[in-house]
C-alpha cells in the first residue's frame, strides 16, 4: 500500500547543515529569498491545513537546537504559518515521553533540521515516538520533511560516514539504518558544494538495487505515493543508478583500496523535473525562474 503522507528532503543551506543556523541574517539575502518562498512555501502549501497545520520543528540532530529551532519558527511565521512549535528532543529518555508522542499525534508536518543523523536514528529509532511517526507517514495526510541529517536519515538505508576525498576507497563509506519512511534509495546531501559523488557511488555499487539520491543545496525532492520525486528548490539532485552496472572490482580489491565500477547511470535533475521510482523514468520539466528573471531585469536597469 502506497503510504497517504508525502517526504520532502532537502540537501542543506549552508555549512552548519541548516539555512537556519546563527548565521541566518548573514546569509538571508543569498539564501532566504529562493529557499522561503521556494521549499518552504511549498512545504507550508503542500500541509493539511495550509498556513493553519500544526508544524513541530525537531532539533534532535542538532547541536544548536536552542538557536535553530526559533530561526525556523520565524522564517515559516514569515510565509504565515500560524501553528508551529519546537520539539526539542534531545535525549532518549524524551523520545519516550509521553508529551513527546502527543505533540506528535497532533502535527500536520514535522521538520527534522541539520546536524548529525545518527543522533536521530540513535535518539528516536523503535521508541513509539518513531513507531507513530511511520504510522502517520503511512495512514494520515501528513508531511515528513527533513534538511540535511533529517534528510539522509529519512530513507530505511542512511549513510552516517565517509570523507569526500576517500569515497571511492573500499570501505570508507560507512552505511546503517535510518528511520525506514523510504525503501531503496540512499541519500546524502550538501552533494554539489561538498563533492560527495563518490560516497554515493561506493553505497550504490555495494548494492545496486538501491538508488542514490544527493541533493544540492537549497534543493530538495517532494516524494508522493513512495514513487513520484519532484525536483524543488534552486539548485541540483544528482541520481545514481546502478542497475545496469556490468562489471566492478569491489568483491576482489581489499579494504581502503579504489574501486572500479563499469556502466553507472548518472542522472541530473532541477527544479520542475520528475523521476518514477517505480519505472526509473526521469521527465525533465519547464519550470521558469522568475527569482532570476528580476535580477536580469534589474542588472539591465
Amino acid at each position: 500500500m502506497n503510504p497517504k503522507g508525502k517526504l520532502i528532503i532537502i540537501g542543506g543551506a549552508v555549512d552548519k547543515g541548516s539555512f537556519t543556523d546563527a548565521d541566518l541574517n548573514k546569509q538571508s539575502d543569498k539564501h532566504i529569498k529562493f529557499f522561503e518562498t521556494g521549499i518552504l512555501r511549498r512545504l507550508i502549501n503542500e500541509s493539511k491545513l495550509k498556513e493553519k497545520s500544526r508544524i513541530e520543528i525537531i532539533t534532535t540532530a542538532s547541536k544548536i537546537p536552542k538557536e535553530v529551532g526559533p530561526e525556523y519558527v520565524k522564517a515559516l511565521e514569515v510565509l504565515g504559518a500560524t501553528n508551529v512549535g519546537v520539539l526539542d528532543i534531545e535525549k532518549r529518555e524524551q523520545a519516550l515521553a509521553q508529551e513527546s508522542f502527543d505533540r506528535l499525534q497532533l502535527a500536520d508536518v514535522v521538520m527534522f533540521t541539520g546536524g548529525d543523523q545518527l543522533r536521530l536514528t540513535s535518539i528516536l529509532g523503535g521508541t513509539p515516538f518513531h513507531k507513530l511517526l511511520l504510522s502517520k507517514y503511512q495512514n494520515e495526510d501528513f508531511i515528513f520533511a527533513g534538511t540535511s541529517a533529517g534528510a539522509a536519515a529519512a530513507s530505511n538505508n542512511m549513510i552516517y560516514q565517509g570523507s569526500s576525498s576517500e569515497a571511492l576507497l573500499k570501505g570508507e563509506v560507512k552505511i546503517t539504518s535510518g528511520l525506514g519512511l523510504i525503501d531503496d534509495v540512499v541519500i546524502d546531501t550538501h552533494f554539489v558544494h561538498r563533492g560527495r559523488i563518490g560516497r554515493l557511488f561506493q553505497a550504490v555499487v555495494g548494492n545496486p538495487r538501491v538508488l542514490g539520491i544527493g541533493l544540492g543545496e537549497d534543493t530538495g525532492l517532494l516524494i508522493t505515493d513512495s514513487k513520484i520525486m519532484e525536483a524543488i528548490g534552486s539548485g541540483l539532485v544528482i541520481l545514481v543508478d546502478g542497475q545496469q552496472i556490468k562489471d566492478t572490482n569491489i568483491t576482489q580489491v581489499e579494504m581502503s583500496q579504489p574501486i572500479s565500477i563499469k556502466n553507472l547511470i548518472v542522472h541530473v535533475m532541477s527544479m520542475g523535473d520528475i523521476y518514477n521510482l517505480d519505472t526509473s523514468e526521469m521527465t525533465i520539466g519547464a519550470v521558469e525562474y522568475p527569482q532570476l528573471h528580476a535580477k536580469k531585469e534589474e542588472d539591465d536597469e
